[in-house]
């Protein structure tokens, strides 16, 4: 039972994501058609700013909250006191944010401050609906989480769309700007609602809460506050340090925060795999039981899922920029563009599956100073590579940052994480999985020059999807993430 609600979690995660992602790109798609390559980098430097301030305002709570929720006995005081702590955080980060970005200097006289204030409307209710996917999680009913997502997306990319198939197109006014983060504002508003509405469905948090309660699971989650905000430091401050350092960040960041959002879809799949298997993951561990089979799957689809993501963003860099933006954010002989960002970002998105795994091990155990440690050396690099980088090399600078931050974290926290749950892999798993990367590779690197517009592109992701599906049943996945699971239900039947 619980690998088949692992495994639908999950899986409505993934449809979820799939579909977002369809969406958002459709959504980028419209904005930097719609808009100037200049405002697109503000419209990319509001949400990069705010990025950081939301990562801060999570506080590490949905984690904390998934574990919490999934053992207590009161689940809806539980989750009532987990909300009220949530809003509070929320407001203060939020405020600070909006306060910091009306008194940089170099944003006075810029659209950024009043577009960042607009824009803050959408981690505002992402992060209140994030609260209630609590909910979801600890029920398995994560169609729920799907239905929400997926409308949110829809309401934006079509409002957003209507201006664009209506004649809008590179305009530089920057009323439109304001206009497409309002949209996404009222797309968020609507995620929260739909949350609300299904969530008290399932379990209605109450609100009856002492002080003593909150303040307790403020202290519980403050070390991965901390945690959490030196992993924003190090993924995505450089777009605010982008916004700070270069005279010409609007361009910068209108090539680099794109892809910004392209290496966000990669990050989030590991991140949904493991919020689907920390419930069951801790409730075992508490009671003492085995969790070795369930970490060896998760491990492996995790470095499936990151060969994945870094193969098709190396090798498919220039059409899925095309297909993601349009040709005028290709690199040329003159400058480098959003292709050589995508082509940086490879490695790193390979890697962070690692990280967040050895993220989740370390916090099963409540492994929190060793965690926040190293996370705290790798945002103190990141901090000053890119101080000494962004000036002169901009987002090249940022992507070669990342890529030496990601590979010192993954060295760091594997070893500590499998110290603390260990992981014992057979050979022969490890190089199925190098032998589908290599499968993988091999036909993507010799077709990248054949995808020359948006409809070879999404036929050549429609081959390649079809391609995996049999490499992975060639090489018998299925049972291989499946089978040890199926016999410990065998044995207990």
């Amino acid at each position: 039972m619980s690998t088949r609600a692992i495994a639908s979690s999950t899986l409505w995660q993934l449809v979820s994501q799939v579909a977002m992602a369809v969406l958002s790109i459709i959504t980028v798609k419209f904005v930097t058609i719609g808009l100037s390559k200049e405002l697109v980098g503000y419209y990319n430097s509001a949400y990069g700013y705010l990025q950081l301030f939301g990562i801060l305002a999570d506080f590490g709570l949905y984690a904390i909250a998934v574990r919490e929720v999934s053992r207590a006995e009161d689940k809806n005081k539980t989750l009532g006191a987990l909300i009220v702590l949530r809003a509070v955080i929320l407001i203060i980060s939020l405020s600070s944010a909006l306060l910091i970005a009306w008194v940089i200097p170099q944003w006075q006289g810029t659209p950024l401050p009043l577009s960042i204030a607009i824009a803050s409307l959408v981690p505002f209710f992402t992060l209140l609906a994030g609260m209630l996917r609590t909910i979801f999680q600890v029920r398995y009913r994560m169609h729920y989480v799907f239905i929400a997502e997926v409308t949110q997306r829809v309401i934006t990319a079509s409002a957003i769309g209507a201006f664009v198939l209506w004649g809008l197109h590179e305009t530089t006014d920057v009323q439109y700007l304001h206009l497409f983060l309002l949209i996404g504002g009222i797309g968020a508003f609507v995620l929260f609602a739909l949350s609300a509405l299904y969530g008290n469905r399932l379990l209605r948090p109450s609100f009856d809460i002492d002080r003593r309660t909150v303040l307790a699971f403020f202290r519980h989650a403050a070390p991965y506050g901390i945690a959490f905000l030196c992993m924003a430091l190090y993924r995505q401050f450089d777009i605010t340090l982008i916004a700070i350092l270069r005279p010409d960040f609007e361009l910068q960041n209108a090539y680099y925060g794109s892809v910004q959002r392209m290496a966000d879809m990669a990050y989030l799949l590991p991140t949904f795999l493991l919020n689907s298997v920390l419930p069951i993951l801790s409730e075992r561990d508490a009671k003492n039981q085995s969790v070795q089979g369930l970490l060896e799957k998760t491990f492996l689809t995790i470095l499936l899922i990151g060969a994945i993501a870094m193969l098709f963003a190396f090798f498919w860099a220039r059409p899925l920029v095309l297909l993601l933006t349009t040709a005028d954010y290709l690199s040329t002989p003159d400058r480098l563009g959003s292709d050589t960002a995508l082509r940086l970002a490879a490695l790193p998105m390979f890697l962070n599956g690692i990280i967040l795994f050895s993220f989740y091990s370390l916090l099963t155990k409540h492994a929190w100073e060793r965690l926040v440690k190293t996370l705290f050396i790798g945002a103190f690099v990141s901090l000053v590579c890119n101080l000494w980088l962004i000036p002169g090399l901009g987002f090249v600078g940022a992507s070669l940052t990342s890529i030496v931050v990601h590979i010192l974290l993954a060295c760091l926290l594997l070893p500590q994480s499998l110290r603390v749950l260990p992981v014992h892999l057979h050979p022969s798993k490890l190089i199925r999985c190098f032998l589908f990367a290599f499968l993988l590779a091999f036909p993507l690197y010799t077709s990248a020059h054949l995808l020359t517009s948006e409809l070879t592109t999404v036929i050549g992701l429609g081959l390649a999807t079809l391609w995996m599906g049999f490499l992975a049943w060639a090489l018998g996945f299925r049972e291989l993430l499946w089978s040890e699971e199926r016999q410990e239900w065998q044995q207990r039947q």
